[in-house]
């Protein structure tokens, strides 16, 4: 007899073999518990300040002198060359490195006090400058990166090179999920009301690495299904989809005690999240038991799917239900001409919003176990790339130096920290880079940064890779 046929004869299995060894060794039922429950970290580090957190993430790198960092010397230097002593010999994009001359354009938006803290913001942020007293701003943020892509890979994953997992994917992996019916990393995207689109989001920037693909982030769509391959045929009741899975379960749960590959165990807690999330998603994204003074505070655009509007509001709503990570972002900041009216333009799409779900969290008593927060991925230079004007300028890349601003637990309210020079161009104090801002989320998790590791290929990762400072002055 052909041994290649005896071989394929032995490996055959009757069904009832099949079930008897799936039960014997119920290593699927184990597996999916461990996933589901707990990450893995068996204790936090140090007592948490914050439960979850809610990136508000600005695509394409708003420009902090014309919405959190006034500089009104500048006025008097419209027009002047930038000097070589702000300068520095630091490298600049190829965009305007081929320019003759990097002419100064001062921000032609007013800023004042708000709030009781007095925190100088643009009369572009109406909503936020409500909300003053509640955001701790930073001022001092900086990026070794000056390109849109590796600067968004670095701010999310902690390295410029693609490949890393994202902050979500190590919190899910760390952390685990509090709500066993949705993923604990939730992604959402918007696009900007003007229809500009020109930054590519990657799957990449809510991906898990190296990390198991149960923790990559879970993207939610605005039309059509929420999640793709989420429905089931024509025809296919709950318990067809419940018996298939319980099969399915019984072959994977066989393979994984043959070849123990953990993306078998993966595959089966993905399927059983998958079948919860068929009854949880339509609740989710049933918005029709919202009141209307929750619309009108979120803006009008909180109607329409998809927009950043609806998205905040959507945040809130999974924040309620125990989402871990939610992660949004908005497309549409890369103002290398006309600055001016684009940015009204992203302002009015994200400003109410963005103040509204602050607001909401805290009169619902979430804020205090919840971290906000609002920023790109680098700020815009104070030199005008193109032709400048009194009342139009456009700005190249600037990683220098920028801001981004946080609310919730754990951080000060109505609180500045670090500060820039004249020009908005280098910083002067409190310097706080990505891996810093990364360690110190991390720490409001009760997470000590260096101590959430995966081991791969050879080495212990981690998402601040060899740095990394938890930022104590912004804390309570």
């Amino acid at each position: 007899m052909n041994p290649r046929i005896v071989r394929e004869a032995a490996l055959i299995e009757t069904r009832r073999q099949l079930f008897s060894r799936s039960a014997r060794t119920g290593l699927g039922t184990a597996a999916l518990a461990s996933l589901e429950s707990n990450g893995a970290l068996k204790a936090l580090h140090h007592p948490a300040k914050i439960k979850r957190v809610i990136y508000l993430f600005q695509s394409g790198a708003p420009s902090h002198l014309d919405l959190f960092d006034p500089k009104p010397g500048l006025e008097k230097r419209f027009d002047e060359d930038l000097p070589d002593a702000i300068r520095q010999g630091q490298r600049i994009t190829g965009m305007t490195s081929g320019q003759k001359r990097l002419p100064v354009a001062p921000s032609m938006f007013k800023f004042a006090p708000r709030g009781k803290s007095g925190i100088e913001l643009s009369e572009l942020l109406p909503y936020t400058s409500k909300i003053a007293d509640e955001i701790c701003l930073i001022r001092s943020m900086h990026t070794e990166a000056i390109n849109h892509d590796p600067a968004m890979t670095f701010i999310q994953t902690g390295s410029q090179q693609p490949g890393r997992p994202s902050l979500g994917a190590w919190l899910s992996y760390g952390l685990g999920s509090e709500n066993s019916e949705l993923p604990a990393f939730l992604v959402l995207l918007s696009l900007a009301s003007s229809g500009a689109n020109d930054q590519p989001l990657f799957g990449r920037l809510w991906g898990s690495g190296f990390l198991p693909s149960i923790n990559q982030g879970v993207k939610l769509r605005s039309v059509g299904a929420p999640v793709l391959h989420l429905t089931d045929p024509a025809g296919f009741t709950r318990e067809d989809r419940r018996r298939m899975l319980d099969a399915l379960e019984k072959l994977n749960t066989m393979q994984s005690a043959r070849v123990h590959d953990p993306e078998i165990v993966t595959r089966i807690a993905q399927y059983e999240m998958a079948f919860k999330m068929q009854a949880s998603v339509p609740d989710l994204m049933d918005l029709s038991k919202e009141s209307a003074a929750t619309f009108e505070r979120y803006g009008p655009e909180s109607r329409k799917p998809g927009t950043f509007a609806a998205n905040c509001l959507l945040a809130r709503r999974l924040a309620e239900r125990g989402v871990r990570y939610i992660q949004l972002y908005h497309r549409g900041w890369d103002q290398h001409g006309g600055l001016p009216g684009a940015i009204r333009s992203q302002c009015k799409d994200t400003d109410q919003p963005s103040a509204a779900l602050v607001l909401d969290l805290k009169e619902r008593g979430l804020l205090d176990d919840t971290l906000v927060i609002w920023g790109g991925e680098f700020g815009r230079t104070v030199y005008c790339q193109g032709d400048l004007k009194r009342d139009n300028y456009g700005r190249d890349h600037h990683g220098r130096a920028f801001s981004l601003w946080m609310a919730g637990g754990g951080v000060k309210k109505g609180f500045i920290h670090g500060a820039t020079d004249e020009y908005g161009y280098n910083i002067t104090q409190d310097p706080m880079p990505v891996h810093d801002l990364n360690a110190t989320i991390l720490h409001l998790l009760g997470i000590d940064h260096t101590r959430l590791t995966y081991r791969y290929q050879g080495r212990d990762f981690r998402l601040t890779d060899v740095e990394g400072t938890v930022v104590k002055k912004i804390l309570t």
